[in-house]
C-alpha cells in the first residue's frame, strides 16, 4: 500500500511524497504532489488519496520504475533498435557519413548516385539482418541485365561489399553476405576493351593535333597541353598562368579542378595529393602564349582555362563534351580527354622512358599502377629492345 508523508520546499511550498514498496530486491518508488493553492484540508486530503492509489496501481503495473531500471531499459531498446536498421538506415546514417570523411566530393557524389538510383530502391527497406546473398546476387544481376557496362557493374558490387563490410564490422549483422555474392563477371555480348585500345598511335595523334590547327586555341593548347603532359582533366582545368615557367618550360601540377551537383566547381589536390613538375614543349609553349594574349582581351584570370568571355575557370564537364564531339568529327570513337593521358604515357614507354620516370610525370602513387595501365607499352618496347640486339648482331656478323 502506498505511504505518503508531507513536505515543505525551501520557499514553503507544501508537497506530499508518495512511496510505494515493490517487495524485497527492488528499491522503493516515490513521486511528489504538490498542494493547489486555495484547497481545504478535506478536499486535499480525498486528491491525495486518489493520486496515492492511481501511483501504486502503476507502479504494480510496471508503468513506472526506477531511473536506475529506466537507463537499463532504454540501453536495451537502443541496442534493439540498432539490430533493426534498414539498408538505407544504416547506408545513409552510418556508411556515407564515415565515407564523407576520406573520400573526395566527385567520389561522395557517385556513391550518392549508385545508393539512391540502383540500391535503395531495390534493396533500401530490408532489415539489414534480412539481406542474404541471394538477394544481392539477384540486385546485381539485374543490374547487368539493364545494360550497364561491367566496370559499373563491379562499382555497384564493391559499394555494396564496403556496405555489409563495415556493418559486420561493427556488429550489425552476424556476417558479411557479400563474402557469398560472386563478384560480377564480363557478358559474352560485351567486348573486353584492349589496354593497346586506350591509346592513339603516333600517326593518330599527329592527325589529331593537324586536325586542331582549325579549332578554337583555347582547344587547340588543351589538346596540346594534355598530350605533351599526360595531365588528367580536372589537373588542366585547374592550372594557374601562375604555374606555368617560362624559363625551364615546364608546369607544376598543383590543383585538380572538380565539379560536383551539389558543391559546384571547387579546388582539390591532385589525386595522388602531392604537386609535381612537368615539362613542356617549345610548341605547347607557344600555344600557351598565345592563349594568353587572347585571354587578355577580354578579360584577366589566374586561370588558363576560363569560361567563353570570363574569368571564372572552366567547368571540368565541359572538355569531355567537347572531346566527344570533336571524337565524331574526326574519327576517334569514344573520344575523351583521359585518351591523351594513356596516349601520352604509352607513346613515352613505346619510345624508351623509363616506367618510373613515366610514373612521375603522370603523378602516379605507386610505379606498379604505371606497369599495369601500360603493360602492352612496355612489351612493345621489350620487344623493340630485342630487334635492337637482333640488327646489333647482323651487322657485327656482316
Amino acid at each position: 500500500m502506498a505511504s505518503t508523508r508531507e513536505r515543505f520546499t525551501k520557499d514553503g511550498k507544501r508537497y506530499f511524497e508518495i512511496r510505494v514498496r515493490r517487495g524485497r530486491g527492488s528499491p522503493a518508488l516515490s513521486e511528489n504532489w504538490y498542494v493547489p493553492d486555495g484547497w481545504s484540508e478535506k478536499v486535499i486530503q480525498r486528491e491525495l488519496t486518489k493520486v496515492a492509489s492511481e501511483f501504486e496501481r502503476k507502479v504494480k503495473a510496471g508503468e513506472v520504475v526506477s531511473r536506475a531500471e529506466q537507463k537499463e531499459i532504454d540501453a536495451l531498446e537502443a541496442a534493439e533498435a540498432a539490430k533493426l536498421k534498414t539498408v538505407k538506415q544504416y547506408a545513409e546514417g552510418v556508411f556515407m557519413p564515415t565515407k564523407e570523411t576520406t573520400m573526395s566530393e566527385n567520389g561522395i557524389s557517385n556513391y550518392k548516385m549508385f545508393l539512391d538510383k540502383h540500391i535503395l530502391p531495390h534493396i533500401g527497406s530490408v532489415l539489414l539482418v534480412d539481406v542474404t546473398p541471394a538477394i544481392l546476387t539477384k540486385r546485381i544481376l539485374d543490374y547487368q541485365k539493364e545494360g550497364y557496362a561491367h566496370a559499373s557493374a563491379v562499382k555497384l558490387y564493391n559499394i555494396l561489399n564496403g556496405i555489409f563490410e563495415m556493418a559486420f564490422m561493427d556488429d550489425s549483422v552476424p556476417m558479411n553476405p557479400m563474402l557469398k555474392v560472386k563478384r560480377p563477371v564480363q557478358g559474352k555480348n560485351e567486348q573486353a576493351i584492349d589496354e593497346s585500345e586506350k591509346a592513339l598511335t603516333v600517326e593518330q595523334l599527329n592527325s589529331l593535333l593537324e586536325y586542331m590547327e582549325h579549332e578554337p586555341l583555347k582547344w587547340r593548347v588543351f589538346v596540346s597541353l594534355a598530350a605533351d603532359t599526360g595531365m588528367r582533366r580536372g589537373e588542366l582545368c585547374g592550372l594557374y598562368w601562375s604555374d606555368i615557367d617560362k624559363q625551364s618550360r615546364a608546369v607544376t601540377v598543383k590543383w585538380n579542378l572538380q565539379y560536383s551537383p551539389d558543391k559546384g566547381i571547387y579546388e582539390t589536390s591532385p589525386k595522388n595529393g602531392k604537386a609535381r613538375k612537368v615539362d613542356i614543349g617549345q610548341e605547347t609553349l607557344d600555344l600557351l602564349n598565345q592563349l594568353k594574349k587572347e585571354q587578355a582581351s577580354t578579360c584577366l584570370s589566374k586561370y588558363v582555362f576560363t569560361q567563353n568571355g570570363s574569368p571564372e575557370p572552366m567547368n571540368p564537364q565541359s572538355p569531355t563534351r567537347y572531346f566527344s564531339k570533336l571524337g565524331d568529327r574526326c574519327g576517334i570513337p569514344n573520344f575523351h580527354p583521359h585518351l591523351l593521358r594513356h596516349t601520352s604515357a604509352s607513346v613515352a614507354i613505346t619510345n624508351g622512358a623509363d616506367v618510373v620516370s613515366v610514373s612521375q610525370r603522370l603523378g602516379h602513387s605507386d610505379t606498379a599502377v604505371t606497369l599495369r595501365m601500360y603493360a602492352h607499352a612496355n612489351e612493345e618496347s621489350i620487344r623493340r629492345a630485342g630487334q635492337v640486339v637482333r640488327d646489333a648482331l647482323k651487322v657485327n656478323k656482316g
